[in-house]
């Protein structure tokens, strides 16, 4: 969408910071022995409070309100009651959610107490890759170039991106153009980020794979090569200067 008046800009801080407050308090909630299923029933609840409704059952009737993936699942995954949290674990939990009419979306991969795996650097390259895209995004800037930014920062790390997944668009619902907002440039792609414009800005940094696929549960997915992805997503309005990031509070640049 694109803020044309101060009820939009504010209705669009509500929702954001519901889905940020509600990913913030799922990772602090989070522990070994936990099942992903009791971990998004917090989440739900989180939401509830605020008055939202997540975002993947209204719009896709995703078995959750929100997505937890754990371990080698790269997004989507559903949480399960026989889904248990282990010490190490690579966790991304992404939450999206309506209120009042504007959607906002952000999400976050993070180490489940001891980086035990050796996860914790794809972990911080990706919010590094993010921190970076973000502050080079401007109304006219390619939204190519951010691609080729993200990529290759990606690279210089030793990791690659994913490049069948993407951020998009936002604001009135939970996809908008623009849509599909790749790490990696796509020189046929002649677009550019426009001021006042909503998006949701995600990384997607893997260490073996280049495409996600998606398995048999219809949600689920995972590389095409295997190996482990990190993703850290904001929702950012667009301006002449740097983008205001409504879902700041998600504290996942901390």
């Amino acid at each position: 969408m694109s803020i044309t008046r101060e009820s939009e800009l504010s209705g669009m801080q509500k929702a954001s910071e519901a889905v940020a407050f509600t990913l913030k308090e799922m990772i602090n909630y989070a522990q070994p022995g936990m099942s992903t299923k009791e971990l998004d029933e917090f989440g739900g609840q989180v939401l509830a409070g605020f008055g939202a409704r997540s975002a993947p059952y209204l719009t896709y009737g995703f078995p959750g309100w929100t997505c937890i993936s754990v371990g080698n699942e790269f997004c989507h995954g559903i949480p399960r009651a026989n889904r248990i949290l282990k010490e190490g674990d690579l966790i991304n939990i992404d939450v999206s959610a309506e209120l009042a009419g504007f959607w906002a979306d952000n999400g976050g991969s993070f180490v489940l107490g001891n980086d035990v795996n050796q996860h914790q650097k794809l972990v911080d390259t990706s919010k590094q890759i993010l921190r970076h895209a973000i502050s080079n995004i401007r109304g006219g800037v390619k939204i190519a170039d951010i691609g080729h930014l993200m990529e290759t920062e990606a690279r210089k790390h030793g990791y690659k991106v994913i490049k069948n997944l993407g951020g998009h668009g936002i604001g009135r619902g939970l996809h908008e153009e623009p849509a599909e907002l790749l790490n990696y440039r796509n020189r046929s792609d002649l677009r550019r980020f426009k001021k006042n414009s909503v998006v949701a800005i995600e990384t997607f940094i893997s260490t073996t794979s280049t495409y996600a696929v998606e398995l048999n549960d219809g949600w689920t997915m995972v590389g095409n090569k295997g190996g482990f992805m990190a993703q850290h997503e904001h929702t950012i309005v667009i301006t002449d200067e740097q983008p205001i990031i409504l879902t700041e509070m998600n504290g996942i640049f901390n």
